[in-house]
């Protein structure tokens, strides 16, 4: 970690990314452990390390690059040995024509630039990079260039024909082979879907279905005993759906992988979660929500009492948004209380709780247990049901700040959606403070951008909306994105403030209709305008906006 000047503590805090007193906190912690000053702000969680790094590229004038959205050109990688690049600080980001593009960690690293020019004759072109995304990029991205794992899979698939091939086979090999394969192509999930013939495999990159394996039938018994053993599952119960977890180490980082099996006309269809166990919670600032939506939720969250929803699908960045949402609450003044499941974020100075179905810790009654911890603000994961619905009212109505998720498909059905759940009219008029409803879209490939002319029908889209527009922008497709047109995701969202007005639609039983227009009066922008709004700033297309939001 790269030791900072005083004045660097001082331009952090002149940017309100950290506190006076979180400094003062560091500070005293740094006494008892011996870690630098910037090490402890961020093993705190004050600060991230992207944060830091940025404010650091700042101050020396050098642009600051976020790995984690960068893919490295495996030419790049093969100039420079691994050990070499550890030693010197520095990692190979992208090699053209006479250019050698690096990412190091400190601004007077001249060692990496000399190097650079001695072992390659190339011109180095220097970014800052931040430790954490530092350390799992080189540790992958060497892996996986001197590692072909597309090209062992296909050796191992190769012999899977026969049932003696399969006794014979390294069963455990095919799968670590399928998990690192989605690793490498940053899939959220894997599906193990068998047909009457095959077993196909699907990978969900950038919220997307998409193939990726053809196995034969038969390895279907021996791979999903394997993977129950690993989630400690039952391997002889088949008929009955499953669910299980199990944590898998790979290049220093660990990933947790949460299992769900089904029964189906088949055999069994498993689905592989994949989460990374370690990461930054990101600022607000840094999910792509407008500036408008950023404000409001600021204020939404300096409130002491009322509860405050997240809505969306499934892997919409509804527990990542609430996460960012906390690092705005003054941690060290409140008792921030989690009931999770699973604890996907670990955040210091909060107290975090994981439900656990099968020996009946369940959100309700681990909420009931935290009422009596003294909490200031209680972050539930989900509303699921009736009890945790009561419990969430009873939660804002004695004084408490309560943050959670709901399944809706918008900000506005929430309400019959909370009305089915058994929320009176009265309580829900007078407990909710917003609800905010999100969604992921994928962002343009960065290297195959091209505008191109709108027609008629998009042309009208942007008109509908309030905007004009001639021209848009999409990816073409190459390698760095697999040929997608996209890489990467970034948010999307409307916020419905409860406005007198809506409080008193809801109480009165009006339509939807009417709330959804006074909602707009309050000053809500629909998802499908917010997704318009970032087509017209060239980060994503309208076929995908339709897609998202329909």
């Amino acid at each position: 970690m790269l030791p900072a000047p005083d004045n660097l503590f001082e331009l952090l805090l002149s940017k309100g990314l950290i506190s006076a007193k979180q400094l003062n906190i560091a500070i005293i912690q740094q006494r008892v452990t011996g870690a630098t000053l910037a090490e402890t702000l961020i093993s705190l969680g004050f600060l991230t390390s992207q944060e830091f790094a940025r404010t650091v590229a700042q101050q020396a004038g050098i642009e600051y690059l976020d790995l984690r959205t960068f893919t490295l050109s495996e030419q790049a990688l093969r100039c420079i040995p691994k050990e070499t690049a550890l030693k010197n600080g520095y990692i190979p980001l992208e090699l053209t024509d006479d250019v050698l593009s690096i990412g190091i960690l400190s601004p007077s690293n001249f060692v990496a630039i000399d190097n650079v020019i001695q072992l390659t004759g190339k011109r180095p072109k220097v970014f800052l990079v931040d430790e954490e995304a530092f350390g799992d990029s080189i540790e992958c991205a060497y892996y996986f260039a001197n590692n072909s794992v597309q090209q062992r899979l296909e050796t191992l698939l190769a012999g899977l024909n026969t049932a003696a091939a399969i006794q014979n086979a390294d069963i455990p090999d095919l799968t670590e082979l399928l998990v690192m394969d989605a690793i490498q192509k940053l899939a959220s999930d894997i599906h193990l879907t068998p047909s009457e013939e095959v077993l196909h495999i699907f990978y969900r990159i950038d919220g997307v279905l998409k193939y990726s394996h053809c196995l034969p039938k038969i390895v279907l018994t021996s791979l999903a005993s394997r993977i129950k053993i690993m989630a400690q599952m039952d391997i002889t119960e088949q008929r009955l759906p499953q669910d299980g977890a199990f944590t898998q180490l790979f290049r220093k980082k660990k990933y947790e992988l949460r299992i769900s099996t089904a029964p189906t006309v088949h055999g069994e269809n498993i689905v592989m979660r994949i989460l990374s166990t370690s990461g930054s919670i990101r600022n607000i600032n840094s999910l792509g929500l407008n500036d408008d939506i950023i404000e409001t939720l600021r204020q939404l969250f300096s409130k002491t009492h009322g509860i405050i929803l997240i809505t969306g699908p499934t892997g919409s960045g509804k527990t990542t948004t609430l996460y960012s949402c906390l690092r705005e609450l003054d941690l060290l003044d409140k008792n921030v209380i989690t009931v999770e499941d699973p604890v996907e974020y670990r955040l210091n100075f909060v107290r975090q709780t994981e439900v656990n179905d099968k020996t009946g810790y369940t959100f309700a009654s681990s909420a009931r247990t935290f009422m009596r911890q003294d909490p200031d603000v209680m972050l539930m994961g989900e509303i699921r049901d009736k009890e945790t619905a009561q419990i969430a009212i009873r939660s804002s109505i004695t004084g408490h700040l309560l943050l959670s998720t709901l399944h809706a498909t918008d900000a506005v059905t929430s309400i019959p959606r909370l009305l089915d759940l058994g929320m009176s009219k009265l309580l829900l008029s007078s407990t909710i403070l917003a609800v905010l409803s999100q969604r992921l879209v994928r962002k343009i490939c960065h290297y195959c951008k091209e505008e191109y002319e709108l027609g008629e029908k998009e042309q009208l889209l942007f008109r509908n909306a309030g905007m004009e527009r001639n021209s848009a922008f999409r990816g073409a497709g190459c390698d760095r994105c697999g040929n997608s047109g996209y890489s990467g995701r970034t948010s999307i969202a409307e916020v419905m403030v409860f406005s007198s007005e809506i409080k008193e639609l809801i109480y009165s039983e009006a339509s939807m209709e009417a709330v959804f227009q006074a909602a707009l009066r309050g000053g809500m922008v629909p998802l499908f305008t917010e997704g318009l709004k970032q087509v017209a700033a060239g980060q994503t297309t309208i076929n995908e906006i339709q897609r998202v939001v329909g």
